[in-house]
């Protein structure tokens, strides 16, 4: 009976390995998958086995929990200025050190030591993510103009060199991307690697952009008070899920996405998740998908599966 049961699962899985085979897949990987050692090792599994089966994944990592903890060692402050770490120099060379000296190195020997073939990159090399200081505008209510806040060496994607990465991915490697970029002069800029997965899976125009997060997806209430709380914490969504206040949204349109952040019913974050998805939904990716990477082999579920997981978010 088990050796049935895994012939249907193979039986599900081919018409999607057909459909995926040659295409570019995004991911982005973050959060608890990231730190829980049976995860990490789940997820360079399933990257190999999209490698095989003829998918070109493209990894974009974060690295929050592990600057700030190498930060506190260190006797530096963090400070956060509408979820966007306030980065001066000292800091910047803390979140280059993590991210691209660490965190990047980890994720390519992981890769490497169980029969991939992946190769670092950050934003530096060959110009691969060209960046541009993000301004953040404070509203007093009242005419007067926004105050601009100033958070340093904060950046936004102004360009994606393609070719760096289509380079890589036509000689068989996986690139692994960490989410610092590079201004006008050269200047290292701290960017936030959902931004950065988003605006790579537009320019490479990949079949999929899929964001690894420690929620079910996109939530909402399960009664008919409308959608969650915008002032819940991730931690308070997690726990009216368990509980049974919240459910998931399997499927949105772009313009349900657009309305969700207009209206403030999307918050913390997953807004920058969500954005991430508009970017590459409008520059050519064919579909976004938020899905728990804390279910083990989620991005095989959601690859191979008729039902998939998390939410998924199409163009309108």
């Amino acid at each position: 009976m088990e050796n049935i049961s895994r012939a249907h699962v193979l039986a599900e899985a081919l018409p999607y390995i057909r459909q995926f085979a040659g295409k570019t897949i995004v991911i982005k990987y973050g959060g608890h998958a990231m730190v829980d050692e049976f995860l990490k090792k789940q997820f360079v599994l399933d990257i190999i086995l999209m490698k095989y089966v003829g998918i070109r994944p493209v990894i974009v990592h974060g690295g929050g929990p592990q600057i700030s903890q190498i930060m506190e060692r260190m006797g530096i402050r963090s400070t956060f200025v509408e979820g966007q770490r306030v980065t001066d120099e000292e800091t910047m060379n803390v979140v280059e050190m993590v991210l691209v000296g660490t965190v990047n190195k980890e994720i390519v020997g992981l890769l490497n030591r169980n029969g991939g073939r992946a190769v670092g990159l950050s934003g530096r090399d060959g110009d691969l993510i060209r960046a541009e200081r993000m301004k953040i505008y404070r509203y007093s209510g009242d005419e007067r103009p926004p105050e601009i806040i100033d958070i340093g060496r904060v950046g936004k994607v102004a360009e994606v060199n393609a070719d760096v990465l289509l380079a890589l991915e036509d000689a068989g490697f996986v690139p692994v991307i960490a989410p610092v970029g590079v201004g006008p002069e050269g200047a290292a800029y701290n960017i936030n690697a959902d931004l950065v997965a988003g605006a790579v899976a537009g320019e490479l125009a990949a079949e999929k952009l899929i964001l690894l997060t420690d929620v079910p997806g996109v939530m909402r209430a399960a009664s008919d008070t409308g959608e969650a709380d915008g002032r819940d914490s991730k931690s308070q969504v997690q726990k009216k899920a368990e509980e049974g206040d919240l459910e998931l949204i399997h499927s949105m349109t772009a313009g349900d996405v657009r309305a969700a952040i207009d209206a403030g019913t999307a918050f913390g974050g997953m807004i920058p998740k969500l954005k991430a998805c508009l970017k590459a939904l409008n520059s050519g990716t064919v579909k976004a998908h938020i899905i728990d990477g804390r279910r083990e082999h989620a991005i095989l579920l959601e690859l191979f599966t008729d039902s998939g997981v998390g939410t998924e978010i199409i163009t309108d």
